[in-house]
C-alpha cells in the first residue's frame, strides 16, 4: 500500500517566515516581532485529541491576527518563489528508492539509514530547526503517538541542518524520545531534493541580527532549508507514504502516518 500526499501551493495563506521584512522597511532586528521565539511556543496545553492540522492552523491564526498587510504580502512572494523554484518536481517522492545515509545523532552516534531499516519501517521527517515553532508543534505530536509508532515495529527519525550541539540541548530540553539526526549543511537533505535558499525578500530575519541566525544554528551562511517533508520507507528502502509540501506549515497529519505504519506493517506481515 502506498500513498501520496504531495501537495499543491495554497497561495492564499500567509507564509509566517520569522523576520520577514520588504526592501523599503527598516532593519528585521530592529521591527517589533509578530511572534515569539519558538521556546515561548506553548505545545503542551494543546488538547490530547486535538490533530496536528488543528495546532497549526491556530498558530496561523495567531501570526495573522499580529502581523502587518505587508508583512504578510512579503511573506506570500517567498513562498510563491519556493513554488517556483521546481523544488516539488526535484523532491524525492512515492515509489522512489530512498537514498541511504549515515547521520550523527545528538549525542554524536553514528546512525545508517538502511541499518535502521533491517529493524523495521522508517518514518523520516524533516524539521527546519528548533527555532521553528511548527516543527515544534509537530514533533510534539510525534511524540505523543511514539508508542504506537514502535508498536507497529516502526522507528520514527527527524533530521534538521543544524549543528549537533544545538539538536542535543533542543532534544533533550523537550525530552523527545525519537531518533534526531543533524545533516549539516544539508548534505543528504540535497540528495533527497528538498533544499532551497530562503528568498531575498525575508532573509534579513536568518543572518546575524535577525531573529533566528541560521550561521549559530546551522555553522554556515548558505542561508539553506529543507523542505518539512515525511516519508515512510518500507525495510527495502522504497518509499511508500510521501508528504511533500512548498508551505512549511503544513505538515503530514500524525494520525494519518501512524495509521498507514499499522497498516503496511500488517500488510508486510
Amino acid at each position: 500500500m502506498r500513498i501520496n500526499r504531495s501537495i499543491s501551493l495554497l497561495l492564499a495563506a500567509p507564509l509566517a517566515l520569522l523576520g520577514a521584512c520588504s526592501q523599503e522597511s527598516p532593519p528585521v532586528a530592529e521591527e517589533p516581532a509578530v511572534e515569539p521565539p519558538a521556546a515561548e511556543t506553548s505545545v503542551a496545553s494543546a488538547p490530547e485529541t486535538e490533530t496536528l492540522e488543528a495546532q497549526l492552523e491556530a498558530r496561523v491564526a495567531k501570526f495573522k491576527e499580529m502581523a502587518p498587510p505587508e508583512r504578510i504580502a512579503v511573506a506570500e512572494n517567498a513562498i510563491s518563489e519556493v513554488a517556483d523554484s521546481g523544488i516539488l518536481d526535484r523532491a524525492i517522492n512515492l515509489g522512489d528508492k530512498a537514498p541511504d545515509f549515515t547521520l550523527p545523532d545528538a549525542l554524536g552516534n553514528s546512525v545508517s539509514l538502511y541499518e535502521q531499516l533491517a529493524k523495521g519501517p522508517i518514518i523520516l521527517t524533516w524539521y527546519r530547526g528548533s527555532w521553528c515553532p511548527y516543527c515544534n508543534i509537530q514533533l510534539h505530536d510525534y511524540q505523543k503517538s511514539l508508542a504506537d509508532i514502535n508498536a507497529a515495529g516502526a522507528q520514527l527519525m527527524a533530521v534538521s541542518p543544524e549543528l549537533a550541539d544545538s539538536a542535543l540541548s533542543w532534544k533533550e530540553k523537550n525530552e523527545l524520545d525519537f531518533i534526531v539526526l543533524s545533516d549539516v549543511g544539508n548534505e543528504v537533505a540535497r540528495e533527497y531534493g528538498i533544499v532551497y535558499r530562503i528568498p531575498k525578500g525575508i532573509e534579513g530575519g536568518y543572518v546575524a541580527g535577525g531573529r533566528n541566525d541560521l550561521t549559530k544554528y546551522n555553522g554556515d551562511d548558505s542561508l539553506e532549508l529543507p523542505l518539512a517533508v515525511t516519508y515512510v520507507i518500507g525495510t527495502n528502502g522504497t518509499i511508500e507514504y510521501a508528504f511533500v509540501d512548498a508551505d512549511y506549515r503544513k505538515r503530514a497529519e500524525t494520525s494519518e502516518v501512524v495509521e498507514f505504519v499499522k497498516q503496511f506493517a500488517a500488510e508486510s506481515e
